[in-house]
């Protein structure tokens, strides 16, 4: 049985996020399970590097499946992007070292949140961006975003409630790119908390729209309220652009 290392990328608009559930079969690694269950007449279980949530969408997203096919790993591939729905495609499938891991080998990954910011409506993206209710202050939001990099406890910026593990992350970088009809923020970061990016976001937003002071990020970091934070950005405008590995993974 051999490992194979896949790249996967995918438009999350119709599914209930990555990780299979006892109650739909609209979901990402369902999709992939059962397409390679089919190639080897058994049960195929994929592991992916995380979870993306219902809505949100992938170009990176890393995931490992274990195979006793003798095919060749393009031929996998070809077989994989054959049978899976339009709004899934495996962009890459390579042999792997058995001990790799997509979760556990991963040292960080990088989210994209797309903003639109052109007075028009976006009519062919509109599933892919988020429409803010004004123009917003880029500037302020580049300082506000100063004080997510680092190490820090993002309690107040997760979505789960129950949170028992550490809500510690390091955010290695937050950047933004701007054309004439969009607003992208890139988070860079060893991992992620539940909606924490969204969360992230919306707080950004918030200060954008001259609803927040950027200087009041620090404090909000230290106090570790979810209620303090700004609203959850919506689904739709995230993305998983890349998940990094060490070099022999």
């Amino acid at each position: 049985m051999n490992n194979y290392k896949l790249t996967v990328a995918y438009d999350g608009s119709r599914y209930q996020g990555w990780e299979h559930q006892p109650d739909t079969d609209l979901t990402v690694q369902g999709k992939l399970e059962a397409v390679f269950s089919a190639l080897e007449g058994r049960p195929v279980e994929v592991t992916g590097a995380g979870r993306t949530d219902s809505g949100v969408h992938a170009l990176g997203m890393v995931a490992n499946v274990r195979l006793e096919t003798d095919m060749p790993a393009a031929a996998i591939r070809d077989y994989a992007n054959r049978y899976l729905p339009d709004d899934i495609s495996v962009t890459d499938l390579h042999p792997a070292a058995d001990r790799f891991h997509a979760r556990y080998n991963a040292v960080g990954k990088t989210y994209r949140y797309t903003i639109w910011t052109a007075r028009s409506k976006p009519l062919f993206e509109r599933r892919y961006v988020y429409v803010p209710e004004g123009n917003l202050d880029v500037s302020l939001m580049k300082k506000a975003a100063e004080s997510y990099v680092g190490v820090h406890d993002f309690a107040a910026f997760c979505g789960n409630p129950r949170m028992k593990k550490s809500t510690v992350r390091e955010l290695y970088s937050v950047d933004f790119e701007e054309d004439a009809e969009h607003l992208r923020i890139f988070y860079h970061g060893e991992g992620f908390l539940q909606y924490m990016v969204r969360i992230l976001t919306g707080t950004l937003i918030e200060v954008g729209l001259h609803r927040r002071d950027p200087a009041t990020i620090p404090q909000l970091l230290d106090g570790g309220k979810r209620a303090d934070a700004g609203f959850t950005a919506p689904a739709k405008g995230l993305c998983l652009i890349k998940v990094d590995y060490n070099r022999d993974n």
